[in-house]
């Protein structure tokens, strides 16, 4: 196993590599001037100049590249032109609120599809099956910003017991901040259950048939252990992935939800630098993007292997 660890992450350079130049190249394949489109229509040509020396696009590529990879291995992604900070001070700053989001919506998420799924594969063909599915293709199909907006309008304006939108800090006070959450959680949570518990009946579907399922059940097994220990451990392998791609898609930021809601976090703060042509911030937040991706297809790989012993390492 620790093998196999330190090998998977040797494996994680070349991989981080391609989505590292792509990130670069952003610049060049954007039209325009990289230093005009930042500065707008209404910039002198000496600030442009400027501008083009300080951030180095007058360098040739070869030089800017690797200028890039040097600060990427100190840890420097450059300086948000119109934040006028860092740009992993930037990240990080509107970081938790994302990552408090995801995990909140995960929770939801998780629970509803996961339950939703077993019973409706353990009563299939009866109307909670039908019940569920019928949720699952609505959930689906749904948008996210017209699901966001309803619920505004029942739990925010009908009946006001939740806030229309904004973030409190946790530490400023941890009630107020899971109220302003609970709203776009709910939303991406519900959208995203649709999802997971299709997934789970298919694979459910798939292990209830087993001779070892009929087996532990002929011997009078509790039917919620037969689900527990014979069944869903042996599906767990595709709703692992599932559950897994729902994280990373959340994680790297609910743009249109953290819109709605006005929640500062990594979505709305890449909306933000794509208006504005923050060239460097839109290259942070994309690199921190396909790194979020990267690490949970990892720890999603080294769960495989936890969790079904007939995968080698």
């Amino acid at each position: 196993m620790p093998s196999y660890i330190a090998k998977r992450l040797l494996q994680l350079i070349p991989t981080m590599l391609i989505p590292t130049v792509i990130v670069f190249l952003l610049i060049f394949l954007s039209p325009g001037d990289p230093a005009s489109v930042m500065l707008g229509s209404d910039a002198t040509p000496e600030q442009v100049a400027e501008l083009s020396s300080k951030m180095g696009y007058d360098k040739p590529v070869i030089v800017q590249i690797g200028n890039w990879f040097a600060r990427l291995v100190h840890g420097d992604l450059g300086t948000s032109i119109f934040l006028d900070q860092p740009v992993t001070q930037a990240i990080a700053e509107h970081l938790g609120i994302t990552i408090a989001l995801t995990l909140f919506a995960m929770v939801i998420a998780t629970t509803i599809g996961v339950t939703l799924g077993v019973l409706s594969a353990t009563n299939h063909g009866k109307p909670i099956d039908q019940i569920s599915m019928v949720f699952s293709i609505i959930g689906v199909s749904m948008p996210e910003f017209w699901l966001a907006l309803n619920l505004m309008l029942v739990f925010a304006v009908m009946i006001p017991v939740l806030p229309l939108g904004g973030y409190i800090p946790f530490f400023q006070n941890p009630l107020g901040s899971l109220r302003t959450l609970l709203l776009p959680a709910l939303t991406l949570g519900i959208t995203q259950a649709a999802f997971i518990a299709r997934m789970v009946r298919s694979s459910v579907l798939e292990v209830i048939d087993h001779e070892y399922v009929r087996t532990a059940i002929a011997k009078g097994a509790p039917n919620g252990r037969v689900v527990r220990k014979h069944i869903l451990k042996n599906a767990m392998v595709p709703i692992v992935t599932v559950v897994g791609m729902t994280f990373s898609v959340l994680l790297g930021g609910a743009v249109v939800i953290e819109m709605v809601f006005n929640l500062p976090g990594i979505g709305r703060l890449l909306m933000n630098a794509v208006m504005r042509r923050d060239y460097p911030l839109i290259q942070g937040i994309v690199l921190y993007i396909a790194l979020a991706y990267i690490i949970i297809n990892l720890i999603i790989d080294l769960i495989y292997v936890y969790i079904d012993p007939r995968i080698k390492y």
